[in-house]
């Protein structure tokens, strides 16, 4: 059976609300099922050639290391923003989970690079990510892929919304003392849609940090 995290608290709706709509969003339709959760999931599959990631092109952005095992690739298969805030805020979506797969390979909440790409509820998601595989005794293993993403601004141009897809059916939890690789039947299970919340770091020139995370499970749409 293919183990994925645990659900965690539920976020407050009308801070959800709040959030959404200083990022523009008119998007009611879906914020009733967008829930914060421990799950791993993703809209329509990737069309063009995917980017492995266990790091981005440089093993250390911002001077922080977020390189992965090679058995853990994470695909960000997206289009860079046009807008030069969305385009940082998108890239360090992408670092934050990196950032939390790290911490799943190293066996630790307290990785520098989730203390510089998530705060607030952000880095609360990041370590029950992290605290559920540790208790677990899992690590993880396969391809997980992000695309579809879109972006929108805050008119205060501090806080950017970064909304996309996942694609878990290829992503899997291995045992860590066995090496086990836990697979299951594919299902709607592996596709989650994401809405991340990035805030700009007040006294960084380029760095945002995830500060919401809201996840819409068993999307149709991202299949």
């Amino acid at each position: 059976m293919k183990r994925r995290p645990l659900p965690v608290a539920a976020a407050l709706a009308a801070t959800a609300a709040l959030l959404l709509t200083a990022c523009g969003s008119g998007d009611d339709e879906s914020s009733d099922n967008d829930k914060i959760v421990g799950a791993d999931q993703g809209t329509e599959k990737p069309t063009k050639s995917a980017e492995p990631s266990g790091a981005p092109a440089e093993d250390k952005p911002d001077g922080v290391d977020v390189s992965l095992p090679k058995d853990m690739n994470l695909v960000f298969d997206w289009d860079k923003p046009e807008d030069k805030n969305e385009a940082a805020a998108m890239a360090d979506t992408a670092n934050f989970f990196r950032a939390i797969y790290r911490g799943v390979d190293k066996r630790t909440t307290k990785d520098a690079a989730l203390a510089a790409y998530s705060t607030g509820d952000g880095l609360k998601y990041a370590k029950t990510q992290i605290d559920v595989r540790l208790e677990g005794g899992w690590t993880a293993t396969g391809t997980r892929r992000h695309y579809q993403a879109t972006t929108r601004s805050a008119s205060n141009g501090n806080s950017v919304e970064v909304a996309f897809c996942v694609d878990s059916s290829k992503f899997y939890s291995k045992e860590v003392k066995t090496g086990k690789i836990l697979k299951g039947t594919p299902s709607i299970t592996d596709f989650d849609y994401f809405k991340i919340i990035m805030v700009k770091l007040p006294t960084g020139d380029a760095l945002w940090q995830a500060s919401k995370v809201y996840v819409e499970t068993k999307a149709a749409k991202c299949q």
